[in-house]
């Protein structure tokens, strides 16, 4: 399998509809710590972290690696999507040749419900397909956050296995890229 570390990073800003999915810059930081404080967000992964804790932890240029996406409305991050290696021994990863990348996202409660989870998630997987073409990516989810399930699905996910974890039943799911049409030959 072929490391996301292995693909030259970053990439260029990839720019959809509204969105730029970009490198994490200074101005981020402030955004960092009100997405991983917030009681809402907390609720999708396991609680907030304290802010005071967060003020003291966060870089001044928060999210600067391989596989994290800022993703910016007008200028401004409203959320980050993640490309991860996932741990093999996690629970979830159920078929050796499910995939290693994971994909993550979380955005700021002010940005839900219009669709910019969606389309971003959606860039991401193009460029990834892209740039290690043919390798799947999983994503888990706790079956009960019923916007995730909804957009796992419209993103191509197709359920693997559901399991315990973090007092909660979570999906997991897989997304292979589609192998682009081979036209056919006239003889």
């Amino acid at each position: 399998m072929t490391e996301l570390g292995a693909v030259l990073w970053p990439p260029a800003p990839i720019r959809t509809g509204r969105l730029v999915l970009r490198e994490s810059e200074a101005r981020d930081r402030t955004a960092f710590v009100e997405l991983l404080a917030s009681p809402e967000v907390g609720t999708c992964i396991g609680g907030p972290r304290p802010r005071d804790e967060l003020e003291r932890a966060v870089p001044e240029v928060p999210g600067r690696r391989p596989g994290l996406f800022v993703i910016d409305l007008d200028g401004a991050m409203i959320g980050m999507i993640t490309l991860d290696r996932r741990d093999a021994e996690r629970p979830g990863h159920v078929l050796p040749d499910a995939g290693r990348t994971e994909l993550g996202y979380l955005f700021l409660p002010e940005a839900w419900g219009y669709g910019y989870a969606g389309e971003g998630c959606a860039a991401a997987l193009d460029w990834f397909a892209d740039a290690l073409p043919g390798e799947p990516v999983v994503l888990t989810t706790r079956t009960a956050n019923h916007r995730a399930m909804r957009l796992a699905r419209k993103l191509g996910f197709t359920e693997v296995e559901r399991f315990e974890e973090y007092g909660a039943e979570q999906w997991f799911g897989v997304w292979s890229p589609t192998p682009a049409a081979v036209p056919s030959r006239e003889r």
